[in-house]
């Protein structure tokens, strides 16, 4: 049988991962061809491809999860292979089956694997039979309440409910004791349905101070399956990852082995073909139990890359068109160490909540040796609430972990970020962290240092504040009358005939803000040339990274890029006075429950409307008790940041 052509590839996703096949792809010589929706018309991945197809919609369940526009789209565009990515439909057997029908090849694994190990459920149950070593929990058919509560109680609290048909942390819920489990369970099946089209859950042990350790395992279809050594993921935050490195520190050659050798076995099994991950927890005696297996290209690829100096990407194609896997799994090479975090759009410091809008700046860290960026955006992009918050990820190599790390740290600093919230400060604090640095990891490390990974905000010092000033002024636009260029009240310098040169700015920065008077005197102590201002205090002389938008400055300071702004007080008031007494909207998302009614009296934390934002679900609660005065929201309704969803009255 003569091996299939390969020349046109269609990636049904979007964003970082899109941008990432397509960039393999071309260099294979192949036809890129992206889908968007309506909303990702003029996004990267987009503008990127060869050529693109419009899905409609806005919202996933309308675009990148319909199977037929996804096939219609491969046939209309000549494309004779389909990239899944991660997410969507990357897991989803039927639209495996579906592709295999269209007469088109699927860049995964046979649907009959996606089958066997794309539910949790049907996964564990297999791995059972086989003898591999299993988190206590339930798996079954039965999802209703009852059921539930019957096994949480025969396995014992906390437990960790999820959903059988996903991953990336979505339908995940954490339950302490049996009040919480009805509310949690339902939230979990709601996320769930949304994401993947399939409310299924199970339930399992919540262990503590777990590692988790997963195995890159990849497999031709003339049965040849190696692993290509593994990854520790256990920096994590709502279940999702955020550091990923690889390999796994402390990791002997036995358990890698071990670990590898089960992980092959697990694929083989199943008749597996492509890429895939076997995930397993990892506690401190050694032992490993069985988690789940990924049927696809995983999100921290690039650190199993980085070590081995393999492209995945190439290989999924080379595989799909028949060939060998070009090594044995004694060649499998073992190159230094990386890291990768991933880069969100979301608020830290208010839960992680998912961040929308205009990235009004957007500057990635320098080329280099051991210095990788993949992301999905560029500066003047619109961030939307439709789908996952992840603008990219940093991967850096070195030849050991403390060299990529320190490099890790370097391309850090060097990114700039504005517009919208993202969490690279908190990045940035992981991978200094001293615990980090001694590669103490367990899931438990973010709740562990949270006072130092995410600090209360302290005030700003007055140095920081006259640099500010001193900044802002220098970098405005000179001119402020263009109808009389020679007139002195043409230029905004603070001049005042017969006095010295003054001038006032009111500027607010993370929620504080300060009047600052700046004249002639003051200049000396901060020049700024470019996007570089140079600070005198105390004889010590700093350079700090400044760079202006509009009215926004953002400036490099003490590690971070602080936002500044002018300020208005009477503004201020005014918008304070309009939310006193209202629950407000904290990020764009669609209203998918409404718990109250007007003239309900409700109890201090009682939830009041269900929000979905970027595929996860948020509640918004009653901050104390009190009488539902209005509401300004119904169900299925798109609603922006800040907008009054709830009037509540004190009781």
């Amino acid at each position: 049988m003569s091996a299939p052509v390969l020349t046109t590839l269609l990636v049904a996703n979007r964003g970082e991962i899109a941008c990432r096949v397509m960039r393999t792809a071309k260099a294979l010589g192949m036809t890129t061809v992206a889908v968007h929706s309506a909303t990702d018309r003029d996004a990267r991945h987009s503008r990127e491809a060869d050529i693109r197809v419009d899905l409609g919609g806005s919202k996933a369940a309308d675009s990148y999860l319909q199977i037929d526009k996804l096939i219609a789209a491969a046939k209309a565009s000549g494309a004779q292979a389909i990239h899944p990515g991660y997410g969507f439909l990357s897991e989803n057997a039927g639209f495996a089956r579906a592709i295999e029908a269209a007469g088109l090849i699927f860049l995964g694994p046979p649907a009959s694997a996606i089958d066997a190990m794309g539910s949790k459920s049907a996964a564990k149950a297999l791995m059972e039979t086989a003898g591999v070593p299993l988190v206590p929990g339930y798996h079954g058919e039965a999802q209703d309440l009852d059921t539930f509560r019957d096994a949480c109680a025969r396995i014992g609290y906390p437990v960790l409910l999820k959903a059988t048909a996903g991953g990336g942390g979505k339908g995940m819920k954490v339950v302490e004791d049996v009040s919480q489990l009805a509310e949690a369970l339902a939230s979990a099946q709601r996320e769930a349905l949304s994401s993947f089209g399939d409310s299924r859950m199970l339930v399992e042990k919540y262990l503590l101070k777990p590692r988790h350790v997963e195995i890159q395992v990849f497999a031709d279809q003339h049965g040849n399956c190696l692993y290509l050594n593994e990854r520790d993921c256990s920096i994590q935050r709502r279940h999702q990852k955020v550091v990923e490195e690889a390999p796994a520190p402390g990791l002997s050659p036995e358990l890698r082995r071990a670990m590898g050798e089960a992980a092959v076995r697990s694929a083989q099994a199943i008749g597996y073909v492509g890429a895939g991950t076997v995930e397993f927890l990892l506690d401190a005696r050694g032992e490993f139990f069985f988690m789940e297996m990924n049927t696809r290209l995983q999100v921290e690829h690039p650190v199993t890359e980085a070590i081995t100096g393999l492209d995945l990407v190439a290989w999924q194609i080379r595989v799909a068109r028949g060939e060998a896997l070009p090594i044995t799994q004694d060649q499998v090479p073992l190159i230094g160490h990386a890291i990768e975090v991933r880069l969100y759009a979301e608020d830290p410091g208010n839960d992680f909540l998912p961040a929308t809008g205009r990235l009004a700046l957007y500057r990635e860290s320098a080329a280099g040796p051991g210095r990788r960026v993949d992301s999905g955006v560029e500066e003047g992009d619109e961030i939307s609430p439709f789908y996952d918050p992840m603008l990219g990820k940093l991967i850096a190599w070195g030849e050991d972990r403390e060299q990529a790390r320190l490099r890790l740290l370097s391309m850090l600093d060097e990114f700039a970020i504005g517009g919208l919230k993202t969490n690279i400060n908190f990045l940035r604090r992981i991978i200094g962290h001293p615990a980090f640095a001694a590669a103490e990891l367990d899931t438990g490390f973010i709740p562990r240092y949270q006072e130092q990974l995410l600090p209360t905000p302290s005030d700003l010092s007055d140095e920081f504040w006259q640099a500010a000033a001193q900044a802002f002024a220098q970098s405005q636009p000179t001119v402020s009358r263009a109808d009389d260029l020679s007139s002195p009240w043409a230029i905004n310098n603070g001049l005042r005939i017969g006095l010295p040169t003054e001038f006032t700015l009111h500027l607010s920065c993370e929620e504080q803000d300060r009047a600052l008077t700046l004249g002639d005197a003051d200049a000396h102590t901060a020049q700024l040339k470019g996007e570089s201002l140079l600070t005198e205090h105390n004889g010590l002389r700093r350079q700090h990274r400044a760079i202006r938008r509009g009215d926004t400055l953002y400036l490099q300071w003490d590690g971070e890029l602080r936002r500044i702004e002018p300020y208005d007080p009477i503004s201020a008031v005014e918008a304070s006075h309009s939310h006193q007494g209202g629950l407000t909207a904290p990020m764009n998302g669609s209203i998918v429950r409404v718990l109250v009614e007007a003239g309900q009296t409700v109890d201090a934390g009682a939830q009041l409307v269900v929000l979905e934002a970027m595929k996860m679900e948020h509640s918004i609660r009653a901050p104390h008790a009190g009488i539902i005065k209005a509401l300004y929201c119904q169900e299925g309704e798109m609603v922006s940041e800040g907008s009054a969803l709830v009037e509540l009255e004190p009781a």
